[in-house]
């Protein structure tokens, strides 16, 4: 019975979480008349909502704006946030737990309060409007530095002892022999980072003014508020739809390893 009650309870929790993404679906090919309806199935079936959508937003340019700006600041990320969490878990050196608790500190403040700050310096540098503006100030993640430090330190000293035995550097020793040995936490900083930035508009609206150079999320916001759907529901699900594919496409193929990587992190000293 305590069985029955808790798979029940873990359906209806799952179920109250995917339904909403149902919906939008269905309703994005529904049409406009047929979306006051909460139904998992779409009504009056229609692709003309997708249509609709690139015949008004060059979707497609800002698709590739969002796929180039999220695969290279990820790499970026995974190359950074390897090497620094190296230095943190394995090398001496003075002021090394004080890098490392000011790091976590850093985790603890909102990003809006940099944005100030961090658009002043695209502006210095004249960033504004170019792709460096929305990849370097998310090359260095404080998240994907905690995950490597952690899962670097649950690997046997031995294993680098070996390597520099064998005359292996620093760099090989990070890249070739630890993290072939963390892959599902690589794949967590991953799949966290590239959601992360896929999803984010809230930067690009603010140093981003030229269409040709827009990622997808600020295409999308400014499509839905700006008046392009000329107030058409369907549209603006459509688009929102189209946002989420890829991150839904991602998920399901690494989410295995991401599910072990994340029960198998715990943090420790």
């Amino acid at each position: 019975m305590s069985s029955f009650l808790r798979y029940g309870l873990l359906t209806l929790a799952a179920l109250s979480f995917i339904y909403p993404f149902i919906w939008m679906v269905s309703a994005s090919l529904s049409s406009e008349r047929g979306l006051g309806e909460l139904t998992l199935l779409p009504i009056s079936f229609t692709l003309s909502n997708y249509a609709t959508v690139f015949t008004k937003i060059p979707l497609d340019r800002a698709f590739l704006n969002s796929a180039f700006v999220a695969l290279l600041t990820t790499g970026l990320v995974l190359v950074s946030g390897a090497m620094v969490g190296y230095a943190l878990a394995r090398m001496e050196f003075v002021g090394r737990s004080l890098i490392f608790y000011l790091i976590i500190f850093t985790m603890t403040l909102p990003f809006q309060i940099t944005l100030i700050p961090n658009y002043i310096t695209m502006v210095r540098f004249g960033w504004v409007d170019t792709y460096l503006a929305l990849i370097v100030p998310f090359a260095l993640n404080s998240l994907s530095i905690l995950l490597f430090r952690q899962a670097f330190q649950s690997l046997p000293q031995a294993l680098i002892d070996a390597a520099r035995i064998d005359g292996a550097g620093e760099l090989r020793i990070i890249f070739q022999i630890l993290v072939p040995n963390v892959l599902p936490t690589v794949l967590t900083i991953t799949i966290l980072t590239f959601m992360g930035l896929w999803n984010e508009a809230l930067w690009p609206l603010i140093v981003i003014r030229d269409e040709e150079t827009m990622t997808m999320p600020q295409l999308v916001t400014l499509f839905s508020v700006g008046g392009r759907a000329e107030g058409q529901l369907g549209v603006k699900i459509a688009a929102a739809v189209m946002l989420a594919i890829p991150i839904v496409i991602l998920y399901l193929f690494f989410q295995k390893h991401f599910i072990r990587s994340m029960a198998s992190s715990g943090l420790k000293d």
